[in-house]
């Protein structure tokens, strides 16, 4: 097929805010694409190539634009080889080799695609094509419940490998895909509420637990074979070496396990998020010793547990692994939650996550069984742009653009980010240092005070709350926004979004 096509898809897509209209024209794509086509363009649809970040930045695509061919002739199968070869290039002279790809790629397309190609090697496609929306589509082409692929997708990672099965597969193989041990699946994910009593409104009986500030990981095992994922399904099991130990020595022979891994101090309480997630860099010394706590089993010796209520999950984990579990309760009575909330708090931790007991394990989906509560307001927001600043912070990028998700486009374009306030409180100095070398590596344009870049940070920031504001598109700004640290463990995607921050005025 050619990419025109999947160009003239994306534009129809992005003109309407019907969700109906975007996953009709979805899925009348997907059934006109060659099977071979499939997997590729699901990836080019949402800007997640099956070859993942093939390391071009905006200067490096901005370098290889040139003049633009006048007729369409590249073929989804051209781009997806251009992005294998990408990948591959490596060593002494491959960044010319990989700027002479670019540039043939370029030459190639008209000025459409090579806008096309730049929102998908930037991650910046805002075609409205989010992936939920896509998995609409594609449960609609292959004609199978949108239940059934949105599990395979989930289960699988895949969501390109599960269009090509639900459109050229059966229905019995879609639905065989299951759990497999040692592939990372979507985390399950959490809503908020502001106190633990509210929260165990919405769940019933709840196992209240306390919500580490740690970085969430997803262990697997297999016989001695251990691997760790991060949340973002990242391969980090070489840099946890003392992780690995603690699962091998787990009385099971194969087992997945969702949790947490912190840094803790003399005294048994959290260090700070950042000495845990300097574990995690490429360069990480292993002088900080991390400590892995689990608050959920998926899988225990051949037998999935996805879909067994929480309480029997939580026996499953009780016994293979008691000394590493994440501390808590199951309860129905708001004060003993309440109790547990500030336990928790006052062992130097977040604060709590109120689980139903009766609730499954919903792979990659934020629903109310699973609610986190902590006492100070915090947002992961995504930074948008970056001001310079004066007296002693001038040369440093000081005053932060903070944007919030916007889902379904109700502010603006669907999956882009709405502004919802500035801050420049709460940065270190050591902040300040990092930010102004990284986001000039990822500036996407500026004016004389400011600097615009790729919207891919996220930060976390301490509000006390928000107010109504005709400033912002989102008709709000932020109250008294501070910044608590960045996320490196979190993508843009993963954001709050406009709604959540807008549901505070009711609240």
């Amino acid at each position: 097929m050619l990419l025109d096509e999947l160009v003239k898809t994306t534009d129809a897509v992005a003109s309407t805010r019907s969700r109906l209209a975007k996953i009709d024209a979805l899925a009348d794509l997907l059934r006109r694409l060659e099977p071979v086509d499939i997997a590729a363009a699901v990836g080019l649809l949402i800007a997640k190539p099956r070859q993942g970040r093939v390391g071009i930045g905006w200067r490096g695509m901005t370098a290889a634009m040139g003049e633009p061919a006048a007729e369409p002739s590249l073929t989804v199968a051209d781009l997806d080889a251009a992005l294998d070869r990408l990948l591959v290039t490596a060593g002494a002279g491959s960044a010319a080799e990989r700027a002479a790809t670019l540039r043939m790629l370029t030459a190639a397309a008209t000025e459409r695609e090579q806008a096309f190609i730049a929102g998908v090697l930037l991650g910046e496609l805002r075609t409205g094509a989010l992936e939920g929306v896509l998995t609409d589509a594609v449960a609609r082409a292959a004609d199978r419940p949108v239940d059934a692929v949105r599990r395979a997708a989930m289960l699988s990672g895949d969501l390109g490998g599960t269009a090509l099965l639900a459109i050229t597969g059966t229905a019995a193989e879609l639905d065989a895909v299951g759990l497999v041990v040692g592939r990372p699946v979507q985390p399950m994910l959490a809503a908020t509420a502001a106190s633990a009593s509210v929260a165990l409104e919405v769940t019933g009986e709840a196992s209240v637990e306390y919500k580490l500030d740690g970085a969430r990981i997803q262990v697997h095992r297999v016989g001695d074979e251990v691997r760790i994922y991060t949340r973002t399904l990242a391969d980090v099991t070489h840099r946890l070496p003392e992780v690995v130990e603690v699962v091998r020595g787990l009385p099971v022979r194969d087992v997945i396990l969702d949790g947490e891994t912190l840094a803790l101090d003399e005294a048994g309480g959290p260090r700070p998020f950042q000495e845990t997630m300097s574990r995690f860099g490429a360069d990480a010394a292993r002088a900080t010793v991390l400590h892995p706590w689990f608050f959920d089993v998926l899988h225990i010796d051949g037998r999935d547990l996805l879909d067994e209520p929480l309480a029997t999950r939580l026996g499953v984990l009780e016994r293979i692994a008691p000394e590493h579990r994440i501390l808590g309760e199951i309860t129905a009575d708001a004060a003993v939650a309440e109790r547990v909330s500030r336990d928790a708090l006052a062992a130097g931790h977040e604060g709590v996550v109120v689980k139903a007991v009766g609730s499954a394990y919903a792979a990659g989906r934020r629903g109310s069984n699973w609610i986190k509560v902590k006492p100070v307001l915090t947002y992961d927001l995504v930074v948008l742009a970056c001001e310079w600043g004066s007296g002693r912070r001038t040369g440093l990028l000081s005053n932060l653009h903070l944007g919030a998700l916007d889902p379904a486009g109700e502010f603006g374009e669907p999956g882009g980010n709405v502004m919802v306030g500035k801050t420049f409180k709460g940065l270190t100095d050591a902040m300040l240092r990092w930010q102004t070398e990284i986001f000039q590596e990822l500036e996407v344009r500026r004016t004389a005070g400011t600097v615009w870049i790729e919207p891919v940070t996220v930060v976390e920031v301490a509000i006390d709350g928000v107010q109504r504001s005709s400033r912002y598109p989102g008709g709000i700004a932020l109250r008294f926004a501070r910044v608590k640290r960045y996320r490196d463990d979190k993508t843009a995607a993963e954001a709050d979004t406009i709604q959540t921050l807008r549901a505070l005025l009711r609240s």
